[in-house]
């Protein structure tokens, strides 16, 4: 190999060098001018800001449905409260308090009171109830009127009638059921107005006050009663004395 052939391959590797060299030396010159790191700080956080953009776009279009359902809900749950706010003003409208079973409560009085356990000695003997030698505690009251004449009895409230009937030691007898358990009954009746099935309104006018064989003694009087999902209360406790 001649001189000339060894030398052009260092004059080629020398030539490559001093072009990354030049190369190197461009890069070096350009960030060294001081508007390049400004510049560049400046593209970057473009860049950064750009993509924070796009993902809470992204978010927000993701929220979006549930946001709608949550204002569905909320709607729904208003509509519910009024609904339910309607229905107890309906309540509200149409309640009933037990009224007394007699057209003019003035015209009459109580003959034999309710049997309270707790009451004083005296008042419990006053509410047995006597049927030959057998003593049994009264579970409703009786009125009667001081002539010892008939009067109307009404429906103490608004119900449907269970029982009417004739019973072999309580005269003729009627049951009403009333909402929540209650339920008002009748007995020592004569001329019944109602039958099994029927509706009626607090004071529809039911039946008269009769006589009973198991309180023949009280004459012509009402038995009345209120029971509380089947247990025996003080219509008293229920009812406004002043009636």
């Amino acid at each position: 190999m001649n001189e000339q052939d060894k030398q052009k391959p260092l004059e080629e590797a020398s030539g490559l060098s001093r072009s990354g060299a030049a190369k190197s030396s461009g890069w070096k010159r350009l960030l060294s001018k001081k508007w390049v790191s400004p510049a560049l700080f400046m593209a970057a956080a473009a860049i950064i800001v750009t993509i924070m953009w796009l993902y809470q776009g992204t978010d927000k279009s993701e929220v979006k449905p549930a946001d709608d359902e949550s204002a569905e809900v909320s709607d729904v749950t208003n509509t519910d409260e009024a609904v339910a706010d309607e229905r107890t003003l309906e309540v509200i409208a149409d309640g009933e308090t037990l009224q007394w079973p007699v057209v003019d409560r003035s015209e009459l009085e109580i003959v034999l009171p309710h049997y309270d356990a707790d009451a004083p000695s005296e008042e419990r003997q006053q509410a047995l109830l006597v049927s030959g030698t057998t003593f049994m505690p009264h579970m409703g009251i009786d009125l009667a009127r001081p002539d010892n004449a008939a009067f109307d009895v009404a429906a103490a409230m608004s119900g449907k009638v269970t029982v009417a009937e004739q019973h072999p030691t309580n005269g003729y007898i009627v049951e009403i059921a009333h909402p929540d358990g209650l339920v008002t009954v009748y007995q020592s009746l004569s001329e019944i107005n109602v039958k099994v099935g029927d509706e009626v309104k607090q004071g529809t006018l039911i039946a008269k006050a009769g006589r009973s064989e198991l309180e023949k003694d009280l004459g012509v009087h009402l038995h009345f009663e209120v029971r509380e999902n089947g247990t025996p209360v003080n219509p008293l406790a229920l009812l406004d004395e002043e009636e």
